[in-house]
């Protein structure tokens, strides 16, 4: 049979394509591409995964810290913070990773928070606080002069009570903020457990500094009469529950 330069050229070419399409398939669904130079061992690509869902779970944490201390700020500013750390996500899915699929809620991804990042929010602790339970000090021994009322913004209680008197943590807690304001003169906000928040203002003095660790019934303040909004002296205070201002009076018996 006579061979033509035409024949010879078309089966070479359907030998190479078929050659090439068998290495390519014996690469992928064979051990053999763990020799290619370049191409990342199983171990890994298993830590490029888990190290993409760390990194994605510490921006969602850290946002929510952003917008935790953002409340913060708002309290401070006499402003009423958005409970919104159900919100925060970076928009990044598991899906979107080339290796594998991953469930992003899965507990593997909660124990990488707790145990390595330690910044959970524990806010499935303090759904279930049921504050009643809670034994409150009482901040300072006097007499409710103005009462809560959220709809004028006055979303905490004021105590009249005898000079230098001392200002009590109503729980055990942490310093998050001690200073002046224009406004509410010398300041105290106290962290506490089940995600609680207790607040001091108009004092004349602060004894504590913000990261000190306080007890309930220890002394933080001296009862004042600091700041703009002040009509006398007085204590001014707030509790705070998951970002939403509550009435004292309903759970001290001031």
């Amino acid at each position: 049979m006579k061979l033509s330069r035409l024949k010879v050229f078309t089966v070479t070419s359907l030998s190479t394509a078929f050659l090439v399409a068998l290495v390519i398939i014996l690469i992928v669904v064979t051990p053999l591409k763990e020799y290619i130079p370049g191409y990342p061992k199983k171990e890994y690509r298993q830590m490029l995964i888990r190290n993409s869902i760390l990194v994605d779970s510490l921006e969602n944490e850290l946002q929510n810290k952003d917008i935790f201390f953002q409340n913060i700020k708002t309290i401070i500013e006499g402003g009423v913070p958005e409970d919104n750390y159900q919100n925060a996500d970076t928009g990044t899915q598991p899906g979107d990773i080339v290796f594998q699929q991953y469930n992003h809620d899965s507990v593997f991804q909660d124990k990488i928070l707790e145990e390595q990042l330690n910044l959970s929010l524990n806010a499935n602790n303090s759904q279930n606080t049921d504050l009643s339970k809670i034994h409150f000090f009482i901040p300072v021994k006097g007499m409710v002069t103005n009462t809560f009322k959220s709809s004028s913004d006055h979303y905490g209680v004021d105590l009249v009570s005898t000079a230098n008197s001392l200002i009590l943590s109503v729980l055990d807690g942490t310093i998050i903020f001690a200073g002046w304001t224009l406004q509410t003169g010398y300041v105290i906000y106290i962290q506490h457990e089940n995600n609680l928040i207790s607040v001091y203002k108009h004092n004349a003095e602060l004894l504590k500094n913000i990261g000190d660790k306080v007890n309930a019934g220890e002394a933080i303040a001296i009862i004042g009469n600091s700041g703009e909004l002040s009509t006398g002296p007085h204590l001014h205070f707030e509790l705070w529950y998951d970002g939403v201002a509550l009435d004292p009076e309903l759970y001290i018996d001031l």
